[in-house]
């Protein structure tokens, strides 16, 4: 399984722009290749189609020929500090023409996503009629060691939102990994992103959001 986490950081709405720009590009890309694309989960800025965040789950398809597209290789190719050169539309006297935002990869064995965590179906709620209300569809995935857990109802059965649930317990167990580093160590991460920031992996400019060669 291989994930995509974009995020603005701690950027403004211009890098939140830039994630969604990145998005569609991704989207259209995994399109031509013929990489399945699944947006777990995306956390929207207050502008439309901005985001301070997207996690992808990308996976290869077998093509007529029976070479199989890399979900890897694309992922990999966005790996890093990414640069969005273009003015502002919701500042256009902002003198700064510069956005960043980050993509990181994951590549993650589905049996290790398991190691530790208990699922517990449950009946779903909210919308969704018959079917949602008398069906135990939802579930509930918890890492034993840490306690930390995840609810799933957005899908219709059960295996799906089983599968959604490993896929965003694994993101907070990251995310929470990150919050536990000490200061030492988050200031050598704060070195390297600024380094990565000078040495860009892509570079988009204009509101075409196009790669400069």
């Amino acid at each position: 399984m291989i994930l995509l986490q974009l995020s603005a950081g701690q950027g403004p709405v211009e890098c939140c722009k830039a994630v969604g720009l990145a998005l569609k590009t991704i989207e259209k890309q995994c399109r031509e290749k013929g990489i399945k694309l699944d947006i777990v989960e995306t956390i929207a800025s207050k502008e439309r189609d901005c985001f301070k965040s997207a996690l992808l789950q990308l996976d290869s398809k077998k093509a007529e020929s029976g070479k199989e597209s890399s979900a890897k290789q694309l992922a990999e190719s966005w790996q890093g500090a990414m640069l969005w050169v273009c003015q502002s539309q919701y500042r256009p006297k902002h003198k700064r023409k510069n956005w960043f935002f980050s993509v990181q990869m994951y590549e993650v064995n589905d049996t290790q996503l398991d190691k530790g965590v208990t699922f517990q179906a449950c009946r779903a709620s909210g919308a969704g009629g018959q079917h949602v209300n008398t069906t135990d569809s939802a579930v509930r995935a918890t890492h034993t060691e840490t306690g930390i857990s995840v609810r799933v109802e957005s899908e219709r059965s059960q295996h799906a939102n089983k599968r959604l649930s490993r896929v965003l317990l694994f993101q907070k167990l990251e995310a929470k990994k990150l919050e536990q580093m000490t200061q030492q160590e988050k200031a050598r991460w704060q070195q390297h992103w600024e380094v990565e920031r000078g040495n860009p992996v892509k570079t988009f400019k204009g509101v075409k959001f196009t790669l400069s060669s």
